[in-house]
């Protein structure tokens, strides 16, 4: 139980309503901030504004998973106000206060640190990434079939990275029958690679990979899909980025080669918001009484 936890949940999108039920269920205390707008009701859940919000008491903030942007700003679809988190509010926190983000960003790591409070990163976590992989990899399944005109059978698909997410990816599309590439650099992804039944490459090979690919899945957030690499791909590829945001695609010379390339992060909480949030409020509950417990004995 978090009974006697005062926890602020900031912004979000449908994944954040599952956290808040199962918060709420533990008997915490809320403050929703940028949820103005959401008819439901929770018990034990006040709906206020940032600039109401008493930091001074907070245990934890609960952000969504993208954290803030390069300016502050916090994603809030269940509000039309703007949500700006700054370091003056951290500083108001508790010392003891941790602030709870999916991923982070270069403002997000400077205000959490000048502010001297702890920032916690969900998805640097395996667990809550390997669980997170099983609705992005069903995602992917939906947009390659909404924007093909073939079959997953038989396609020829280069999946880039070997991790959390690649490793899904990869066992998924070669389950349904397609012909699957997976490009690394460590030599020890290239023979898990192998061991697992499909076909490796190194990423240094890239561009002689992808000559004769339907579909190329991209895991790695760094720019790797290039205007060369797409150069030469054939033109009736697709590209489907599920690496954090800016991607590793060069998405404008794609458009102009006329390749299609989608840029897809966050396909857990479009495709599956229930499930994906349950992931992060399993993890949460288990973060934050273990918080509570190292007070109480501290």
């Amino acid at each position: 139980m978090l009974t006697g936890m005062q926890i602020a949940v900031i912004g979000g999108d449908a994944r954040q309503l599952e956290i808040i039920r199962k918060l709420t269920e533990r008997d915490a205390k809320l403050s929703l901030i940028g949820f103005e707008q959401l008819d439901h009701a929770f018990t034990g859940a006040t709906k206020e504004k940032i600039d109401e919000l008493d930091f001074s008491v907070q245990d934890a903030l609960i952000l969504p998973v993208p954290g803030t942007n390069l300016t502050g700003q916090v994603e809030t679809i269940f509000s039309s106000e703007k949500v700006i988190l700054t370091e003056d509010m951290l500083k108001k926190l508790p010392p003891h206060a941790v602030i709870y983000s999916g991923i982070s960003n270069k403002y997000l790591d400077e205000i959490t640190k000048k502010a001297n409070r702890r920032l916690v990163q969900l998805f640097e976590r395996d667990d809550v990434a390997i669980y997170n992989s099983i609705p992005t990899v069903e995602g992917t399944i939906m947009m390659v079939i909404q924007h093909t005109d073939f079959t997953i059978h038989g396609s020829k698909i280069a999946v880039l990275g070997l991790g959390r997410v690649g490793v899904t990816v990869a066992r998924t599309f070669h389950a349904l029958g397609a012909k699957v590439m997976v490009g690394a650099r460590k030599s020890e992804h290239l023979a898990r690679i192998t061991e697992m039944g499909h076909t490796p490459f190194h990423l240094n090979d890239i561009e002689t990979a992808v000559k004769d690919i339907d579909i190329c899945i991209n895991t790695i957030p760094h720019p790797i899909v290039t205007a060369a690499v797409i150069s030469k791909m054939p033109a009736h590829t697709l590209i489907i980025d599920l690496a954090s945001k800016p991607g590793g695609t060069d998405f404008r010379y794609a458009e102009k080669r006329g390749i299609k390339a989608l840029l897809a992060p966050g396909l857990p909480g479009i495709v599956a918001p229930k499930t994906a949030g349950q992931i992060l409020a399993k993890v949460l509950i288990k973060l934050l009484s273990e918080d509570m417990r190292n007070r109480k004995e501290s």
